[in-house]
């Protein structure tokens, strides 16, 4: 019966019978004229060069309407000579009162009076590079994938070289940049690309995009895009060969260390060390990428936002490490969240087998060719070693490659490999590691020309040497998304023997169902701009066993006209143990297996407007839980001080109260977090965590200078202490890292 369910799902998924075309409210082409004039990047526009072509005028309001044109414009101009690309815009505004928390890169677009400017050199509407700029000047870049569907598809973590400058003109700022060629990728001889702009006016409170998008859709979404036409032919960029080394000098310090479950004091001297490494990055073609890197470092990534563990499965981590962030998509984007075949996090972060602890497993080197290949083809190909660890295992090989071809306008079909694997000895008194783990996977991505229908169905299957029975996992996802309503399918199947050692798969031996329904209604001089009801189920079923689990959440959502958002829950839960569980994680008394448990809940979010000086967000959270009852308020509390940065204070506190014998407890994690930013090059971040549940106090100083275009000196201060225990310190580090960005 439920083969047969399956089928006939995935057969109503293929079948989806969507429109194709470049969208609703498609704007004409933006003409581009060579010029020889000189442009100087000042934020003025000044040069006659800038009004040669057809500019980008006429941008519609997005938010809070979507059916009328911005009440304060923007005009966008564009030139290029044989190394730059130009963009320059015109922003006009009510007043010159322009929100600009921090003089920071890569600034978030809904907190700032800012441009962003969206190009799609081989115009597939599925990948986009990004490119920014606020009132002050600050700029920032990223890559957008997966036709920019939600805001996964965001990757902030490229970084380039380009140049760019603003300028504030009473009701009115504008801004210059100069993109070079070679930062950019496509294929030579091409006249044609796809664009498009959106512009976050905090005076007026408005969001406007030159194409219109409509309120239902994220506005960075690349299915609302038009062309821009060049005068001539683009040709082929010069050599584009960047060499990125770095210098490194390190102290660090044991103070106490796990022995048979008990931290004790260890009289370790303190470990002096250095280091000397480097990335190269090789353009093959132009739009093919060869990364190579060597004796990698990543002591300048900011620390994991710590969480509290309620979970009975594994927590998910986010990737932060830059070397795997580009181009991510093409490699780590498979399956889905429960289901994902490759999780960078894998690689060079392994679990101590004494502790359990997440510690880092070093690299020797590594290697990723990605990009591609034509309009319609993209591919990857990732090699990375690891170094034996005599805490973390033996050194491995981990390889992945994927391919992918587009279909239809927006759609793709594709491909992955991943391969796992020590060609080393295994440790003889250890079960913790296999000599291989491989998984192959084949997926299509729906992907309509304006984005009402979209999802996916992919199917997975492992190897290991131990391989148990049923070693695949399979899913399928489905969404049909209009202006008054959207609906959603998914549905997934996790054999109990697939494994992905290299993936992030939390929970296997299941099948679950995912339906969901949301109505919108648009309220005309209210204090909503967007609200309506959902509803939200996931049932999942363990073979030979029956209903295990469900989540049912009837919920009512609204957006704000001043910006902030509501959310509120009410929720049913049930749970069936198959082994005793200890909520708290705490070492408490555990709840005991084979029993079932129903509970419900009310929860609720608000996030207030980001505009203000203060602003703030809460999660609070009441109910049934297991046998008991938990409390809980979450949320963060912002004071901007304008540029200069912020002060950020995130804050969860849970109080579990469960009958006796099983745990009665509170549980408090807080985190500030201190932002400095001096000037437009030199920032300093502090992160302060307490997690009451694990005991620790974190401190993470992060100093950094960049001296040069793509070119930085950091300067990062750690500290972990032991509250229990006085806070006692654990480990203290101190790294000094240079990096320098040398184009030949």
């Amino acid at each position: 019966m439920m083969k047969k369910l399956l089928a006939v799902l995935n057969l109503a998924f293929f079948l989806t019978v969507y429109a194709h075309g470049q969208g609703i409210g498609a704007q004409p082409p933006i003409f581009l004229k060579e010029t020889t004039e000189e442009i100087v990047i000042d934020g003025e526009l000044s040069e006659e060069a800038w009004y040669s072509g057809t500019p980008a005028t006429n941008f519609w309001e997005n938010f809070p309407s979507d059916s009328v044109q911005a009440e304060y414009q923007t005009e966008i101009y564009m030139t290029y000579d044989e190394e730059y690309l130009y963009i320059g815009a015109i922003c006009h505004s009510p007043g010159d009162e322009f929100i600009v928390p921090s003089l920071r890169r890569d600034y978030s677009f809904s907190d700032n009076d800012n441009v962003t400017f969206l190009i799609d050199p081989f115009q597939d509407r599925t990948n986009a590079f990004v490119f920014g700029i606020n009132a002050l000047g600050v700029m920032r870049e990223a890559l957008i994938s997966n036709g920019g569907q939600d805001r996964g598809s965001w990757n902030s973590s490229w970084d380039n070289k380009w140049r760019g400058e603003s300028k504030i003109f009473g009701d009115f700022w504008s801004c210059e940049m100069a993109i070079p060629f070679s930062t950019l990728r496509y294929n030579k001889g091409e006249q044609e690309w796809f664009f498009n702009c959106y512009r976050n006016d905090t005076q007026s409170g408005t969001r406007s995009s030159w194409n219109r998008i409509p309120q239902n859709q994220i506005i960075m979404s690349l299915a609302y895009m038009s062309p821009m036409i060049w005068e001539t032919p683009l040709e082929k960029t010069g050599s584009n060969i960047s060499l990125i080394p770095f210098l490194t000098g390190s102290y660090n310090h044991t103070f106490m260390d796990e022995v048979d479950d008990e931290l004790i004091r260890v009289q370790e001297d303190p470990v002096y060390d250095s280091g000397i490494g480097g990335d190269v990055k090789i353009a093959l073609t132009p739009g093919l990428n060869l990364d190579l890197t060597v004796n990698p470092d990543f002591s300048q990534v900011e620390v994991d936002e710590q969480q509290l563990d309620l979970s009975r499965f594994e927590l998910f981590f986010p990737e932060r490490r830059q070397f795997f962030l580009e181009n991510a998509d093409l490699f780590g984007s498979f399956g889905d969240r429960r289901i994902n075949p490759f999780f960078s996090r894998r690689i060079g972060i392994g679990t101590d087998t004494v502790t359990g602890d997440r510690i880092q497993i070093p690299i020797l080197a590594g290697a990723r060719l990605s990009g591609k290949l034509d309009n319609n083809w993209r591919a990857g190909l990732l090699n990375m070693q690891t170094r034996n660890d005599d805490r973390g295992g033996p050194g491995y090989n981990y390889t992945v490659a994927a391919l992918q071809r587009k279909v239809f306008s927006r759609s793709n079909i594709r491909g992955i490999f991943v391969n796992k694997q020590t060609f080393g000895d295994l440790p003889s008194d250890s079960l913790d590691f296999s000599r291989y783990n491989r998984v192959a996977g084949l997926e299509y991505n729906l992907a309509s020309s304006d984005n009402t229908w979209y999802g996916k169905t992919f199917y997975q299957h492992s190897f290991s040497p131990d391989q148990g029975p049923k070693a695949y996992a399979h899913g399928a996802s489905l969404e049909y998304r209009v202006q008054d309503f959207s609906l959603r399918w998914e549905h997934q199947l996790v054999g109990e023997g697939f494994e992905a050692e290299t993936g992030f798969v939390p929970r296997t031996g299941y099948f679950s169902i995912s339906p969901e329904a949301q109505y919108f209604f648009y309220p005309t001089g209210s204090l909503f701009n967007q609200h309506g009801p959902g509803l939200q189920a996931r049932v999942l079923w363990q073979p030979g066993f029956g209903k295990a689990d469900h989540e049912y959440e009837l919920y009512w959502d609204a957006d704000l006209r001043n910006t902030g958002s509501l959310r509120v829950t009410l929720g049913n839960e049930e749970v069936f143990l198959f082994d005793e569980f200890d909520p708290t994680r705490t070492d408490a008394t555990p709840l005991p297996d084979s029993t079932y448990y129903n509970y419900w809940s009310l929860r609720a979010f608000y996030r207030s407007d980001s505009r203000k000086i203060i602003s703030y967000s809460l999660r609070p959270t009441a109910g049934e839980y297991f046998n008991g009852y938990r409390y809980g308020l979450g949320g963060s509390l912002t004071l901007r001080y304008q540029p200069l940065g912020s002060i950020e204070l995130n804050f969860n506190y849970n109080y579990i109260d469960l009958p006796s014998p099983y745990a009665s407890t509170g549980l408090f994690l807080i985190g500030p977090r201190i932002d400095l930013t001096f000037t437009r090059s030199l920032f300093l971040t502090t992160f302060l965590q307490y997690n009451d549940q694990r005991q620790n106090f974190n401190v993470n100083a992060r100093l950094q200078w960049r001296f040069a275009p793509v070119s930085d000196f950091f300067l990062v201060y750690t500290d972990n202490y032991l509250t229990e225990e006085g806070f006692a310190v654990r480990n203290r580090a101190i790294v000094a890292k240079v990096t320098y960005w040398l184009n030949i």
